[in-house]
């Protein structure tokens, strides 16, 4: 049942998120591990871990996900692990997690745990909790090893946008003699700062959503590749957010005018309805040619399912209430509610109408309708920006050059003041 699970959630995610990348999978030790993932996107985030890590993994979740109807079953199939907070009045304590944590990593399993406590959007990684370092230390097992783990959206609520996991190097945990299974506290507290480290390693982060924003349109501008794997993308938005830091304290000048000069081209290319990636159109015509040969089917498919497809935005909208590490896990539960309901709906009628054969057959085909419609709904956007940056892309890569040259200087004078 797990292994059927794991496979529907998996290509759950792969059809909600155009692009995921996996990096350091050699990385995880095959023993006793815990994963220490940072926590931007609801309960989309354990889904990667549970899908894509190269071992089985049980998670730790705040103790009321367990009561939720199909979540908590979902959690109760993984092995999940219930958290006990004040906050949720459930009851149970943190003896029992620790205890039950403790067990699967003393049978050479694995577990995952956030250690911020809770999903957040802020830009930077919050207060780790202590956790991981007393449940490492107190398991008392030999090769246990922590596995910081971050997790990277490109536009983590968006539909069709992207997602990398980051395995960054084992923590390697020595084996420590407790008293009732309490680890000392200079040991917790020197085990949770390496952890602090680790993550900082593997994910982006700034000292403003300002800071980001600025980084996202300046990387982009820089490379301007819309096929760049994520974990350069994500390498070099660290490297600038290293240089915006040095620029802020040695030029702020400076800094400021490279500021306005991306933020005004990102603006007329929105404006212009462009991507930097599309400035230098690479117009490819079997792309074209699929288009329009799928059309009639994309046709029917987005007719079937675009109600379906607006009700899943409206409830999004509607739940989240502003906050965007809600978004997706949202988006997720509905769509799951929604889209079958529709097909069952539309297979219903033709059964209906037409007879038991037209409304199996229309159960089996309405699923690759919409796959099909959600497609050639990219491709159609791939031409339509090339189009566009075929008449209009020449009037800003002056201006994009400019900035790239720019910034190339900048990263140049920073190194040179380092090496002075």
């Amino acid at each position: 049942m797990r292994n059927a699970i794991t496979r529907f959630l998996r290509l759950s995610l792969r059809v909600f998120y155009r692009r995921i990348e996996m990096v350091g999978l050699e990385r995880v030790p095959e023993g006793p591990v815990i994963f220490a993932v940072n926590h931007p996107n609801g309960l989309v985030d354990p889904l990667f871990l549970l899908c894509f890590a190269p071992r089985r993994v049980s998670f730790l979740a705040k103790a009321p996900i367990f009561g939720y109807p199909f979540i908590g079953w979902i959690a109760r199939k993984f092995d999940g692990i219930p958290v006990y907070r004040k906050q949720d009045e459930t009851r149970g304590s943190n003896r029992e997690t620790f205890g039950r944590a403790r067990g699967v990593l003393r049978g050479g399993g694995s577990i995952a745990i956030f250690p911020e406590g809770t999903t957040h959007s802020d830009p930077q990684l919050r207060e780790l909790k202590t956790g991981v370092a007393r449940i490492a230390l107190g398991a008392d097992v030999d090769g246990l090893a922590i596995v910081p783990t971050g997790i990277y959206y490109t536009a983590k609520h968006i539909f069709r946008s992207e997602a990398l996991v980051v395995f960054g190097e084992p923590i390697p945990v020595a084996s420590t003699v407790v008293e009732d299974e309490e680890p000392p506290a200079d040991a917790v507290a020197a085990l949770t700062a390496k952890v602090d480290e680790g993550l900082d390693a593997v994910t982006l982060q700034a000292d403003s959503h300002a800071a980001l924003e600025l980084i996202a349109r300046a990387e982009d501008i820089f490379t301007a590749e819309a096929d760049q794997p994520l974990a350069e993308e994500l390498e070099l938005r660290r490297r600038f957010i290293e240089g915006y830091h040095e620029l802020r304290v040695r030029d702020r000048a400076r800094l400021e005018k490279l500021a306005s000069a991306i933020t005004q081209l990102a603006a007329e290319l929105q404006r212009a309805k462009l991507d930097p990636h599309e400035l230098v159109p690479a117009f490819e015509v079997p792309l074209l040619l699929r288009v329009v040969i799928l059309a009639p089917l994309a046709l029917a498919g987005t007719i079937i399912n675009y109600p379906a497809y607006r009700a899943v935005g409206f409830m999004a909208k509607r739940f989240s209430k502003g906050e965007d590490e809600l978004v997706a896990t949202i988006k997720f539960l509905a769509a799951f509610a929604l889209f079958p309901l529709t097909w069952i709906a539309v297979a219903t009628f033709a059964g209906l109408r037409f007879g038991v054969v037209w409304a199996i057959a229309s159960l089996l085909v309405q699923p690759m309708l919409a796959h099909i419609a959600m497609v050639v709904s990219e491709d159609l956007g791939d031409v339509i920006g090339d189009l566009r940056g075929m008449k209009h892309g020449s009037r800003f890569v002056a201006r994009r050059n400019a900035i790239r040259e720019e910034i190339l200087a900048v990263a140049g004078a920073l190194n040179s003041s380092s090496a002075d």
